[in-house]
């Protein structure tokens, strides 16, 4: 008998003779029970969305005529997917490159007495309800109007900054750009935060090889911890992604109710959330089961980024390591 297989035998008579401590039975049986209580509670959320919709899915086969719009179902809810993912996609490419550089400035470039006050202050904008949000953008939106001219003046032939046929923009503000900067304000905190925790994880080991090869700061962050973070950023990205396709109150109180249009200096475009937001009060019969037939599809859209996002994360663990 070789060395190795008589002291794997000890380690495997070890292994079987080990004792489960009562504590840790339990602790495996409510994690495995919290887990199981969620797949539990999503598949309910989806069963009672699709159970509402059938009224709206044999009215969108039987007369499609009365379903909002009286074009049935898909020509109702279309432009609002366009514009629910039109307004996300917009307020994460303005907010991701703020959050990453806040980030990296709080971690590896602020003053340390500065750097933790500046930490809890992007923190507390987390804090803040969407409402408040929303009555800020409200309130601000006509200020957005000069710029609005600006980028129809310049920017017109391009499709998405085109004015009116009179030249015009909207003069209210009340336009998707306006609620998706709006947004960008408020999944601003939340990937600030989660990215910020990211940085801090980067092994110091690294940060100070990088340094002593004669490194510069900027060179140092770009070879350890950008790679470092990356499957982070894609996590924090995608979370903020998912809040802005479900925000309602702040998007409901910029947009004015209005058909599907190219241009986002124009008032009109609608987002799912803000569809159900504003009509939800008032819905009955069929119009209700329109609504929760919405929010059907928004939540499956959310699912689907959700494990789009943990598919790129595990691709990305995956080359990183």
């Amino acid at each position: 008998m070789s060395a190795d297989t008589a002291t794997a035998a000890p380690a495997k008579q070890a292994k079987k003779g080990t004792v489960v401590r009562p504590g840790d039975r339990i602790f495996s049986f409510l994690a495995l029970a919290a887990g199981v209580l969620i797949l539990a509670i999503l598949a309910g959320v989806a069963f009672f969305l699709f159970l509402q919709s059938t009224d709206t899915i044999k009215a969108s086969f039987d007369d499609p005529s009365t379903i909002t719009g009286g074009r049935g179902f898909l020509p109702y809810v279309f432009p609002l997917i366009i514009g629910t993912l039109i307004s996300a996609i917009i307020s994460l490419i303005v907010a991701t490159p703020f959050a990453i550089g806040i980030a990296l400035f709080t971690t590896h470039m602020a003053p340390r007495k500065l750097a933790p006050v500046l930490g809890y202050t992007i923190d507390l904008l987390a804090a803040i309800p969407s409402v408040v949000y929303g009555l800020w953008g409200l309130a601000l939106s006509s200020s957005f109007v000069p710029l609005y001219r600006w980028f129809a003046k310049y920017l017109g032939w391009i499709p998405i900054f085109a004015p009116d046929d009179d030249g015009a923009v909207s003069q209210t503000g009340r336009t998707l750009l306006t609620a998706s900067l709006v947004l960008s304000i408020m999944i601003l905190p939340i990937i600030t935060s989660l990215v910020r925790e990211v940085f801090l994880q980067t092994p110091r080991l690294q940060e100070e090889a990088a340094l002593a090869l004669g490194a510069t700061r900027w060179e140092m962050i770009r070879m350890a911890v950008l790679p470092f973070g990356i499957s982070g950023i894609v996590s924090a990205v995608m979370l903020g992604l998912g809040r802005a396709l479900g925000e309602t109150m702040a998007v409901a109180m910029v947009l004015s109710s209005g058909g599907l249009i190219v241009s986002l200096l124009l008032s009109g475009n609608q987002t799912i959330a803000a569809e159900i937001a504003q009509n939800f009060p008032e819905a009955a019969g069929l119009r209700m089961s329109e609504l929760i037939s919405i929010g059907l599809v928004l939540f499956t859209i959310t699912l689907i980024v959700n494990m789009t996002a943990r598919w790129i994360v595990a691709r990305t663990t995956v080359k990183g390591h």
